[in-house]
């Protein structure tokens, strides 16, 4: 390739690395696989090593790929947080283990997982956790202490009372907990995942803790980047003396002095990693001396001690046999592949959803018809692309009616979802009924998936108003359950009634509306009556609720079946009205609260509660709109931030005096 050619391929690759770099990083949207990324990332690296007068500052090769979000406040990091340098062949690490040796002789070198995830800073001074921060461009990273308190596995407190100690970690999203997510996705007609990764840096992300905490963190912790009092000569040392201190690291850690060694264990993990509840896309080889480290310093971006082994996405060819229509809470079809079962990263495929229409459209693929499957962050199957064309095949058109009901199907224009038009679909009301009595919505202890499905077989419950009226005859009568249980779940029900309505306008399912939805929905309208005569204007007036949001809550109330519903839950009894404002001051309006520390009476969440039903917002950082801070005991960085901005700092006591005067 001749100079020009080159200058043009290396701008159009820097271009193109630099918008999927913020699309991985900063919008935790991938649109491409780390694997074509990476050899994008390889060729330009080849273009600047034959040309090195083409290297920009801001090339690619030069840069760590995120930056840090103006919703979180910045952290400098003292010790730059590395990215690593990959190989993708086993030659590639020996190049690396000669390298190594020309500068430092014989050394050792520790292997371990390479985790799929984002890479944290923690913090702690005497022990105690004081700081959390994503590792940003390396330089800069976000101050995310509140979100990493909410991950169970990082200690708060640790076994010895260490002066300072920062270490470095990433954040997954196991398996299971992915899985979970998606699930939930599905069910609640929310944009899906695209894998655990950029689901756990979303769920890190949040500007609201809670919802962090809801999606069940994990964590590693695999460097120390910095620590005060202690001398520890190795990395494998080190990895030991975190253990001892209680945080989470790799559950397997070697130490190999033959760089054919290293490449056996790597072969290891790399034929095991289907085991795993925990998501890695390599393996990471690392100089254990730290003596040896010191003397092979570093590059402008990757240290010259440590190499990562990226494995190859496995990719598998089989025939697609049959296209199933499943119908979820919100009515919509998708369509899952049957294929010819294959072994795909260490666990036996046969299964893989296709998404929507447009998926199969764009993709091309009829039954019959030879695929290319792989799994996307080695959990997922997904279908790559079109290998062979079968014979006789013929394009898929989705269903004109529903499979669960024989209703009409439609999609409107703008949506990729086809839908069942008829809200009484077996099909929805299994989900639909599941969603009612779930924790956010009614919180109906005892009616599981399985009683859920056996009572909308024996036609005792064909909607949520008929859950309220059962009998104890109805409910023992079914499998496996007896009276004392038919009674808990009676009186569960029961209970039920008086929660508010915000909760029960949650448990309708109604497209868009999630619990802090239908808390600032209720706000403005007190009463189901209110809300069911609502036009979209006065809806969108509400600061959170969107116009397709808000037609969908009409469009909701229009249909006469869930007028009828309504209707029996007065009969039956059910709070439909919220407190109004003669019962809440609503001093809150307009007004911005973060919460730090520990309550001495309150959880967060309670305290965010009382904030929330009186007209004000919690926000999980303090800035020059932050009205309030309440503080309790170890309260960090927040508290001194809003000392420097002169924000108005308050306790729990103050609260209750500003809510209720006579407190």
């Amino acid at each position: 390739m001749d100079f020009q050619k080159a200058k043009e391929r290396a701008e159009e690759l820097s271009k193109e690395l630099k918008y999927h770099n913020d699309r991985y990083y900063n919008s935790d949207s991938p649109e491409i696989t780390d694997y074509e990324y990476d050899m994008m990332l390889r060729e330009l690296e080849k273009i600047e090593e034959e040309y090195p007068n083409l290297i920009k500052e801001d090339s690619p090769t030069q840069r760590i790929g995120g930056e840090r979000a103006e919703k979180f406040s910045p952290v400098e990091h003292t010790v730059p947080m590395e990215s690593l340098h990959d190989s993708f062949s086993y030659d590639e690490l020996r190049n690396f283990d000669r390298k190594v040796r020309e500068v430092v002789g014989n050394t050792g070198y520790v292997v371990e997982p390479k985790f799929d995830g984002l890479s944290v800073s923690a913090e702690y001074r005497r022990g105690i956790f004081v700081r959390g921060s994503t590792r940003g461009d390396g330089r800069i990273g976000e101050d995310i202490t509140d979100n990493l308190k909410t991950i169970k596995s990082l200690p708060l407190r640790l076994s010895r009372p260490v002066e300072y100690l920062e270490v470095r970690g990433e954040v997954y999203m196991s398996d299971k907990s992915f899985l979970e997510l998606l699930q939930y996705q599905e069910d609640n007609d929310e944009k899906r995942s695209k894998n655990p990764r950029n689901a756990a840096a979303g769920s890190l992300r949040q500007k609201d803790s809670r919802i962090t905490a809801q999606r069940n963190l994990d964590i590693f912790v695999f460097n120390i980047q910095q620590i005060e009092g202690i001398e520890l000569k190795s990395h494998k040392e080190s990895i030991d003396f975190l253990a001892e201190l209680g945080f989470p690291v790799a559950p397997f850690y070697n130490k190999y002095n033959d760089i054919e060694d290293v490449i056996n264990e790597i072969e290891r993990i790399g034929n095991t990693r289907g085991d795993f509840d925990f998501p890695i896309d390599g393996a990471v080889v690392k100089v254990d001396s730290f003596a040896d480290r010191e003397e092979l310093g570093s590059t402008a971006k990757f240290p010259r001690w440590a190499e990562a082994y990226k494995y190859p996405p496995e990719e598998k060819e089989t025939v697609l046999k049959d296209i199933e229509i499943n119908v979820g809470r919100t009515g919509v079809l998708t369509p899952t592949g049957i294929f010819e079962p294959v072994l795909l990263a260490g666990t036996t495929v046969g299964r893989a959803t296709l998404h929507n229409e447009d998926f199969i459209k764009e993709k091309d693929i009829r039954i019959g018809d030879t695929v290319i499957l792989r799994k996307a962050g080695e959990i997922i199957p997904e279908v790559v692309a079109l290998k062979e064309r079968g014979k006789d095949t013929v394009p898929y058109e989705m269903p004109k009616v529903c499979p669960s009901c024989g209703s009409p199907v439609n999609r409107e224009e703008g949506d990729a979802a086809v839908r069942c038009t008829n809200t009484a679909c077996p099909a929805q009301l299994t989900r639909n009924i599941i969603h009612f009595v779930s924790r956010d919505a009614m919180d109906i202890d005892g009616l599981g998936p399985a009683i859920i499905d056996m009572l909308i077989k024996n036609d005792l419950v064909n909607s949520p108003a008929d859950l309220y009226k059962l009998n104890i005859s109805d409910i023992s009568s079914l499998e496996r359950m007896g009276e004392q249980s038919a009674s808990n779940i009676l009186a569960s029900v029961e209970k039920s009634k008086q929660n508010d309505l915000s909760r029960l306008i949650t448990g309708l399912g109604i497209r868009m509306v999630g619990q802090k939805a239908a808390r600032l929905i209720c706000r403005k309208f007190p009463s189901i009556d209110d809300l069911m005569n609502a036009d979209p204007d006065s809806l969108t007036a509400i600061d959170g609720i969107g116009s397709i949001m808000a037609n969908n809550i009409v469009k909701y109330f229009e249909l006469p079946k869930n007028k009828d519903m309504i209707d029996e839950f007065k009969k039956l009894g059910l709070k439909l009205t919220e407190p109004t404002s003669e019962k809440m001051n609503n001093i809150f309006d307009g007004k911005i609260f973060v919460l730090t520390g520990t309550l001495p009476n309150l959880k967060r969440s309670q305290a965010a509660k009382i904030i929330e039903d009186n007209g004000g917002k919690v926000s999980s950082s303090v800035s020059k709109k932050t009205d309030y801070v309440l503080a309790g005991e170890e309260a960090g960085s927040k508290l001194t931030k809003a000392q420097s901005l002169g924000v108005k700092i308050i306790t729990e006591e103050q609260l209750f005096e500003m809510v209720d005067p006579s407190h």
